[in-house]
């Protein structure tokens, strides 16, 4: 490769580090008292474990956790009981939880593992294109936070702890 070239991979590939930064930094991550570009979360349409529609349409007006998980993913299980103890706890108070699985195995895999672990909120089969209309997500657990007006207020990568989660949550079940 000639320098001229390798200039302009260079150039190409600064220039897609510096999208894929701008990108992140418009996706909110803020606690919720910090303001926050509001980005509107896309409308979706996938089948729950038993191949019915599930339509995010279905949880207008409710704050709604979305988490992208799997069943093999230790972190993502590590979350499950809490989502658990927030959805038994808030759900009078307009809280639902939705858990994307990422899995590839059989969703009858899946259903076995959500009913072991007591899941007590739709988990519904994810693919590529949910994944790509939420901007991405390349790692799991990958979870939204979107308020009761369709935006979402908060995306975190990784585990976090049930407490902590519950305090970045709260603002928006008020």
């Amino acid at each position: 490769m000639n320098f001229s070239r390798l200039t302009i991979v260079g150039g190409f590939l600064g220039f897609a580090g510096l999208l894929v930064l701008a990108l992140s930094a418009a996706m909110p991550q803020s606690d919720p008292a910090t303001p926050a570009p509001l980005t509107i979360a896309p409308a979706w349409k996938l089948k729950d474990l038993d191949g019915q529609l599930v339509d995010s349409a279905q949880f207008k007006g409710k704050v709604v956790v979305i988490d992208f998980w799997a069943t093999w993913c230790v972190p993502c299980r590590s979350e499950i009981p809490g989502y658990v103890a927030l959805q038994k706890k808030y759900g009078k108070d307009g809280l639902a939880i939705v858990g994307i699985s990422l899995d590839t195995v059989a969703p009858a895999e899946v259903k076995q593992f959500v009913a072991q672990n007591h899941m007590n909120y739709p988990v519904v089969i994810g693919d590529e294109s949910v994944t790509a209309i939420f901007g991405g997500v390349d790692a799991i657990p990958t979870t939204f936070i979107v308020d009761r007006q369709g935006n979402i207020r908060y995306r975190k990568v990784g585990a976090e702890g049930e407490a902590a989660f519950e305090k970045r949550l709260l603002p928006w079940l008020k």
